[in-house]
């Protein structure tokens, strides 16, 4: 694999239209430039010398200007329960950021991340406990996508992908779009999913978009107080605001909106939560995934996951109201690789439960 050389233009962080734009200038005849994108895009090369078909001399001329490398793996953790393998890599800067390889049966899903750490800060997520980070470019994003599909062999007609590893999407939206354009060259927007905690701007400036992915939001409580007490960046992006944004959000037939609400045990699981939060989405072509809360030891004691009994009567409540819901099942979790567990770390920060 190619080193990163950081004072060297990635490719990958180019859209396919700038790309050739740019190429133009460097091989020739112009021809060229679209054989450089097959490689990238169709075989997803992080080396110029992989490019057999192009002459020796533009080999060296883009090697000379520009790299294509990705950052490497410096860990890999299988999960022995499931299967799924958290991936950790180190990228140029030092910084560490995670990706899940999660088997489903016929389909994989790619779990990937879009910042190395988050500055949202929920309360129930480790990965905001261990602070913000920067943004990662779009080849750090592409790189993610195609080392996991690579090591593990997996047609792209068969994957599924997730933004919901470290990081706020909408926080990195230019790059994040840049990222979504070259991946789908092989795989269909309907299979790509953006997760947000709620940012406003972002889910307008997404709705503007020609082409979209499925759209996923956080709302993990019924009111607007207890939502801002567990995820204080709201309080800049309102409820009510949100809920409107979301009304307006544009979907294609056969599409709805992800509503995410996290189970937290005697906080906001009770039967009559569940009536409150499918009054409050009346209107949105949506459906709520429910996800039981995973434990970890850096989180704050109170935060527990609700018994079977009470995720059952929540959906069972939800349901009645003709509110689609599913639970999601995290896999991972041995690994510390399931919903709100990633840390981009090798080592935990503290030793012992956290206070309240």
């Amino acid at each position: 694999m190619q080193a990163i050389d950081a004072d060297k233009l990635n490719l990958y962080d180019l859209s396919p239209e700038t790309l050739e734009r740019m190429l133009s200038d460097v091989v020739h005849p112009p021809f060229r430039a679209k054989q450089v994108a097959e490689w990238m895009y169709e075989k997803g090369v992080s080396s110029f010398q992989s490019m057999s078909n192009l002459p020796r001399d533009g080999r060296a001329a883009l090697e000379e200007r520009f790299s294509i490398a990705f950052p490497p793996v410096q860990e890999r953790s299988p999960a022995a329960a499931d299967g799924s393998e958290k991936v950790l890599f180190r990228l140029a800067d030092g910084n560490l950021i995670e990706a899940v390889y999660m088997p489903m049966g016929e389909r994989t899903t790619f779990c990937l991340s879009s910042q190395a750490g988050c500055a949202v800060g929920c309360t129930f997520c480790v990965t905001g406990f261990f602070g913000a980070g920067r943004n990662l470019s779009p080849s750090e994003m592409i790189a993610q996508y195609r080392t996991l599909r690579a090591e593990h062999s997996v047609a792209s007609e068969q994957t599924n992908i997730v933004f919901m590893g470290m990081g706020e999407p909408l926080l990195n939206l230019d790059n994040v779009l840049t990222a979504l354009e070259i991946m789908y060259r092989e795989i269909s927007p309907r299979r790509v999913t953006l997760s947000t905690s709620g940012i406003i701007p972002g889910i307008r400036s997404l709705a503007e978009q020609e082409v979209r992915p499925n759209l996923a939001v956080s709302i993990n409580a019924p009111d607007r107080a207890r939502r801002e007490e567990i995820m204080p960046i709201t309080r800049k992006y309102p409820l009510d605001e949100l809920l409107e944004a979301l009304r307006a959000y544009p979907l294609e037939r056969g599409r709805d909106i992800t509503l995410e609400y996290v189970l937290l045990a005697g906080f906001n699981d009770a039967t009559e939560d569940a009536r409150k939060l499918g009054r409050l989405i009346r209107g949105i072509h949506a459906k709520v995934n429910a996800i039981p809360f995973n434990p970890d030891i850096n989180l704050p004691s109170w935060m527990k996951r609700p018994d079977d009994a009470a995720i059952d009567r929540f959906v069972a409540t939800l349901s009645r109201m003709n509110v689609p819901v599913t639970v999601r099942r995290s896999k991972g979790k041995d690994i510390s690789a399931a919903c709100g567990q990633l840390r981009g770390k090798t080592e935990r920060k503290r030793t012992g439960p956290s206070g309240d």
